[in-house]
């Protein structure tokens, strides 16, 4: 196609598309970073005596149906069968990332009771530093960065095990040395299993599939593993039968809170897409900090104690979110970008993936408008029942649970907790637009 508008040769084009898009996915970043941090707080609620394990399988529930009816009201049902068809490998991955994430959440239900939401938070987003290894490792993120961005990272990971250090000994001073341990080792736990996760995440993007399908498949996984926890662990049907009836005047909360961390990891899922696992995972663990601020100031975790200990526990999540704010500045070079066409290429052969496909796909735009740069093309579908029976069905379910919940017993600080919603919902409509005014969410 020959342009009219600008003589500018088209690699120039490609250099602005591709800073569109990193752009686009910092956004993303940081939007995951809030929603993700709100998504915890529900989990509260294992101080009022419910089962942890009641709490991860019903979050995961909220979580089930967040993502089959988010992909079927904003894309359709028929546009993930198309990346199925085209990728059809990448539905195990999809499974086995579900899998560990049902695992990692169970381990963090643990780690907020036993340290608490504002400590166990900056543990477990170690995750950042293996997303960094497994990019650099796996899909050539970072080849070719230049020594400026090495060491922007390096500085960064150093920053971030500083925070986390500080935390540690903050949490032992503030619980009992055994329960301080434990909770630890569980945002540890749950740190390198969702590092791991992201493993997955990229070959899906690398490969071509959309986000929004490819969550979808990675909710099976979630379900049947946190099922199978809850089975194992819970003392069988008839015990976890119990737990969910004693469960039921809580319903409500822990599975909105499921359904805020499915937007919160879609913008997740998108800021690994455009900026890579190692730097879109490191920005999207601001929620550190947003969890911070739920526990604080909603919740009054740490009220009471040292003036030290405050400085501790602030002190650290600053440094990690310093960290990882470096680190996910740190903007993708045109040579960078070249290794992870590569990497893509390797991706699609090994698969068998249509080269078209992946390089669209890789570029924000649908594979059906492969050869309009702009990428501003919508899919060419149309909803189905089946879509709108996704939506209804989910917006049913959550209205009548909303009708029976009623509010938990808990000291709340109200004008704190509705400035934080009203914070998420200005990264929502920021994020919504911007993915649909660059990708038509591609």
């Amino acid at each position: 196609m020959i342009s009219t508008v600008s003589n500018k040769p088209p690699q120039s084009i490609e250099s602005a598309r591709l800073r569109k898009l990193q752009l686009l996915g910092i956004l993303c970043g940081f939007g995951a970073g809030a929603w993700l941090g709100a998504a915890e707080a529900p989990t509260k609620l294992v101080k009022l005596g419910v089962s942890p394990l009641v709490v991860s399988l019903l979050m995961v529930v909220g979580v089930f149906f967040a993502r089959w009816s988010l992909p079927a009201l904003i894309r359709g049902t028929g546009q993930m069968r198309a990346d199925i068809r085209q990728a059809p490998h990448l539905i195990v991955w999809g499974v086995l990332a579900g899998c560990l994430w049902a695992v990692a959440n169970t381990l963090t239900i643990f780690a907020i009771r036993d340290i608490g939401l504002s400590i166990a938070f900056p543990l477990w987003n170690i995750n950042s530093l293996l997303g960094i290894f497994w990019g650099y490792v796996l899909f050539n993120e970072l080849r070719d960065a230049g020594k400026l961005r090495w060491f922007t990272v390096l500085g960064g990971a150093l920053l971030m095990f500083t925070g986390a250090t500080l935390l540690a000994i903050a949490s032992s001073a503030q619980s009992p040395a055994a329960h301080s341990l434990r909770g630890i080792l569980a945002a540890l736990g749950a740190g390198v299993l969702w590092g791991t996760m992201y493993v997955p995440y990229r070959k899906a993007y690398l490969t071509g599939m959309n986000p929004l399908s490819f969550i979808a498949f990675f909710t099976i996984g979630e379900l049947g593993m946190m099922l199978t926890l809850a089975l194992a662990y819970g003392g069988g049907p008839a015990a976890l039968a119990h737990q969910l009836e004693l469960a039921k005047p809580v319903l409500f909360w822990l599975m909105l809170g499921g359904f805020v961390w499915v937007i919160g990891d879609l913008f997740q899922q998108y800021a690994a897409k455009y900026i890579g696992i190692s730097r879109g995972i490191p920005l999207s663990n601001t929620n550190q900090l947003w969890g911070l601020l739920w526990g604080l100031l909603v919740f009054g975790e740490l009220r009471g104690l040292s003036s030290s200990l405050y400085a501790e526990v602030i002190g650290g999540s600053l440094l990690m979110a310093a960290g990882a704010g470096a680190i996910a500045l740190s903007s993708v070079t045109g040579q960078e970008h070249a290794r992870w066409k590569q990497a893509a290429e390797r991706e699609g052969q090994r698969y068998n993936v249509d080269a078209d496909y992946v390089q669209a796909a890789l570029s924000g735009n649908d594979a059906s408008s492969a050869s309009d740069p702009s990428g501003r093309t919508a899919p060419h579908s149309s909803r189905s029942w089946l879509d709108y029976l996704l939506v209804v069905v989910t917006t049913t379910i959550f209205i009548t649970l909303a009708v029976l919940a009623r509010a938990p017993n808990m000291s709340l600080n109200w004008p704190a907790l509705l400035a934080l919603a009203a914070a998420m919902l200005i990264f929502l409509i920021a994020c919504g637009l911007a993915l649909w005014r660059v990708t038509r969410f591609n």
